[in-house]
């Protein structure tokens, strides 16, 4: 998804470097470098269509028991947070709304349409890494040592040590939301005056136990559940443009650390399935560089574990700027995003 040019970038005269050819599937950097996706959102995009295209299909399959993931990966400035919407919704137009809001949303419609043939529960938990360490935005006062990051016996990742609150209503989980994205950690660089300086995992429950045939039917079970991640990560950030000294310096080493352990997460699992699909296709697979998928790494990629290569029917929104002077960083983020691309997950029913 790519963000029109900012009044700071139209006063230094930046030029736009990206073009979309009208396929909607074809971004173009510079004058020839053409990369392919699923989709591309040019910056007159509405936040409407790129929920309803990409995320909308994930909250109906969490009613059948399937995990889902949605995460936003780019440059500081790119519009990760606008698109997710994880900060204060307010003062926000109904145009304006991001991502989570409109899950939240759909999540309590559900639930409102399924009464009498399920009785659901939602939870909502909402943590930050900052600086390799995990924090619960809903209780600040938790001590970060208390929270660990473990896996259990099925293979699925759980956090020990947060907190986890039940909400009735779309209101008290916005409430929640905003009360969390107050306690977040941001900061102001040159670059963006409101910069994310960590990365930020909302996640809501849904477990539903059905009371009727049709649903246990449809489940293929009495009970299930499925968690929604929906995160907005931080920045890459370049520090000869942020110019970040002291401790906003050492922010950008652990968000550049974290998101390196992401890119070699992605880079492994996506040469496992190049050399899958080659195998398949009677072809001489490329030579196996990646031993072992390093999950562990960082705090991030152990968090995101289950949503990439593991159980979770995950989505990747890579945000990217348009001016001319962030054209390196634009070029990497759409290697990056390339890459991930080819990934598979491996998605089952959470059932009972």
């Amino acid at each position: 998804r790519a963000r029109p040019l900012v009044a700071k970038e139209r006063l230094e005269r930046a030029r736009e470097c990206l073009s979309y050819p009208p396929d909607g599937k074809t971004v173009v950097l510079g004058k020839n470098r053409r990369f392919h996706f699923d989709e591309v959102y040019h910056p007159d995009a509405e936040q409407c269509s790129v929920y309803e295209n990409l995320v909308s299909p994930l909250v109906e399959s969490c009613f059948n028991g399937y995990n889902a993931t949605v995460f936003a990966y780019g440059q500081t400035g790119s519009g990760k947070t606008y698109t997710m919407g994880s900060s204060a919704s307010n003062a926000l137009t109904e145009d304006e709304v991001g991502i989570i809001p409109r899950v939240i949303s759909d999540v309590f419609a559900g639930a409102e349409k399924l009464r009498g043939q399920s009785e659901c529960v939602v939870r909502c938990a909402f943590l930050e890494v900052h600086n390799e360490e995990v924090r619960d935005l809903l209780h600040p006062d938790t001590p970060t040592k208390g929270i660990s990051i473990r896996e259990r016996a099925d293979g699925a990742i759980v956090v020990s040590g947060i907190r986890e609150e039940r909400t009735r209503s779309y209101d008290d989980m916005l409430r929640l939301l905003e009360n969390g994205s107050v306690a977040r950690t941001t900061g102001a660089t040159s670059m963006n005056a409101g910069s994310s300086r960590s990365h930020a995992i909302f996640t809501i429950i849904l477990e539903q136990r059905h009371l009727t045939r049709e649903r246990m039917r449809a489940n293929r079970g009495a009970y299930s559940s499925a968690k929604f991640h929906l995160v907005d990560l931080a920045g890459s950030e370049r520090n000869k443009r942020t110019r970040a000294i002291g401790a906003r310096f050492k922010e950008s080493i652990n968000i550049n650390s974290g998101l390196l352990a992401l890119g070699n997460v992605i880079s492994a699992l996506a040469g496992e399935e190049q050399r899958t699909l080659a195998t398949a296709r009677g072809e001489a697979p490329p030579p196996k560089t990646h031993v072992h998928v390093p999950y562990r790494e960082s705090k991030l990629t152990r968090l995101l574990q289950d949503s990439l290569g593991g159980n979770s029917r995950t989505c990747m929104i890579a945000c990217v700027s348009t001016a001319d002077q962030n054209l390196e960083e634009t070029l990497s983020t759409l290697k990056y995003a390339a890459r991930a691309r080819n990934i598979r997950n491996k998605v089952i029913v959470n059932r009972d």
